[in-house]
């Protein structure tokens, strides 16, 4: 049985519950909805009289969480990248929705355009850690009327892995008459959907909004994948003390999830967080602090304690930079949410708190990523394991390198980084002294200068680009300048990687 790292006792646990339904009966949510406050009041919630507050009685939570499926899957346009957690855990996706980009060639900050999506979801399917490709940044150049379909025309033709997204409720039909000319037929996108929506219904402190609300309510109607992120910041929009911010959390996932259950009974859900503190010397926004992690051991002990797959936005930065404060904000937060059992982490390439997207990062939290899930394995206990027979016939003083137990094992044992240098530094002088970023950006090059090995057939773009006329061209091409020039031993080894990555998740 899997020990996870907790901060709360069984008690703890049940007493945080106990405080979040205390909240829901007594101090109410603020609905903005009126098909939401309907559903509630329909399945016993209490309106306030002369107000939207909806009062959610303990029985009426307690019966519709029950129902609440334990896993939770991503369909990807290729059904062998599909991730289901808690078992394919931990499943990596990138941040969300970053206005901006550090360009790949000034390394200035600037507003994204649709090629620069194009490059990313291209560059987010052939790196191995990377589960599920959550759509980086905006397009400024989407054409009138089509923000919602460029961004997800140009992940999805780029990108194999499940993609997750979302968009305002008058680009929902064409979301999904896009999804449904890419697979061919409606039916054919239901019976296997490569789109999870993703929206954040209830604003912190106990509110939900209206047009989230009704995506959550649409998409749960539709029986697609969706899920919703609850993001407390505590001193701003919750309490300023962990606990209290982790009861609000929890009592506003419980809501957003009672929601779905009502509207769909046994549909699959997320517990998805983003839990902050502000920095209250100046009330700046902190995802990348420390107690960011702190908090998510505490939404991972309570989503165990309901059966529920949990993850959210975990291991950001606030740094401006691809520098060491991005390095051991990313690096502390994440491995103190693998520790906890987070089944899901939302968090690579972005910087500056999810505002701009950087393709070094990028690479750079893919090694982090990998180095997770060797975490992930553990010692793999077992009698082979233990090399008992070969400790024997080595002997003291022996040696084991040139054993051929050690050369069968020698690409699986261990994770061996491409990013991270191990060399002496004579080697490193003599390759360049280059560091992680201008090594990440050597590997970004490599992969972006090479075919994209997913992109659209001729017969589907030519069906999506029939149907909507004047979408951008969504085409992953390398920035001017950049040519091939990764020796073929490096191509290979990232492609093994890549196939490896994909069977041992799978």
């Amino acid at each position: 049985m899997t020990q996870h790292y907790e901060l709360l006792s069984g008690d703890q646990v049940l007493r945080i519950h106990e405080a979040s339904l205390e909240i829901l009966d007594e101090v109410g949510l603020l609905v903005r909805n009126a098909q939401a406050r309907e559903i509630l009041a329909a399945h016993g919630c209490r309106p306030q009289p002369g107000s939207e507050i909806m009062h959610l009685p303990r029985a009426v939570v307690e019966e519709f969480r029950a129902s609440i499926p334990p896993s939770f899957t991503f369909g990807g346009r290729d059904p062998s990248f599909d991730r289901t957690i808690p078992g394919d855990s931990p499943v990596m996706v990138t941040g969300s929705s970053a206005p901006n980009i550090v360009d790949p060639l000034t390394g200035q900050e600037r507003r994204a355009r649709s090629e620069d999506l194009a490059r990313i979801a291209h560059l987010v399917n052939e790196l191995p850690g990377y589960d599920v490709f959550s759509i980086s940044t905006l397009a400024e150049d989407a054409p009138a009327g089509m923000f919602s379909l460029t961004r997800f025309y140009a992940a999805l033709k780029n990108c194999a892995k499940p993609v997750r997204g979302s968009g305002p409720p008058e680009d929902t039909e064409k979301i999904l008459q896009l999804a449904f000319t890419i697979a061919g037929s409606e039916a054919a996108y239901r019976a296997h959907p490569f789109v999870t929506h993703h929206y954040c219904p209830v604003v912190s402190p106990l509110t939900m909004d209206f047009d989230s609300t009704q995506m959550l309510i649409y998409y749960t109607e539709q029986g697609l994948p969706c899920y919703p992120t609850i993001v407390p910041n505590a001193g701003l929009t919750s309490p300023l003390t962990l606990l209290g911010t982790l009861a609000q959390g929890n009592a506003e996932f419980l809501a957003a999830a009672v929601l779905e259950q009502m509207v769909r009974p046994g549909k699959a859900t997320i517990y998805a967080t983003l839990p902050t503190v502000a920095d209250m010397r100046s009330g700046a926004y902190a995802p990348g602090a420390i107690e960011t992690g702190v908090l998510f051991v505490g939404h991972a002990q309570m989503a165990r304690f309901y059966n529920v797959p949990n993850g959210g936005y975990i291991g950001l930065t606030n740094s401006k930079l691809n520098d060491a404060q991005s390095g051991y904000e990313t690096g502390m937060s994440l491995a103190l949410g693998l520790a906890a059992g987070v089944d899901m982490f939302n968090t690579g390439g972005l910087l500056d708190a999810l505002m701009a997207f950087d393709f070094a990062k990028a690479v750079i939290d893919d090694e982090i990523f990998m180095m997770a899930k060797r975490a992930k394995r553990g010692l793999e206990f077992s009698e082979d394991n233990l090399a008992l027979d070969l400790i024997r016939e080595v002997g003291p003083a022996g040696m084991f390198m040139d054993n051929a137990h050690t050369l069968e094992r020698m690409k699986s044992a261990a994770f061996l980084p491409e990013i991270s240098d191990r060399d002496a530094r004579a080697q490193w002088i003599e390759r360049g002294a280059l560091d992680s970023q201008a090594r990440a950006m050597r590997r970004v090059q490599d992969i972006l200068t090479r075919d994209n090995p997913v992109v659209f057939s001729a017969e589907v773009d030519a069906r999506v680009r029939a149907k909507f006329a004047g979408l951008v061209a969504g085409d992953s091409r390398p920035p001017q300048g950049w040519t091939h020039s990764a020796p073929p031993a490096r191509r290979e080894r990232t492609e093994r990687r890549r196939r490896e990555a994909a069977g041992q998740s799978s």
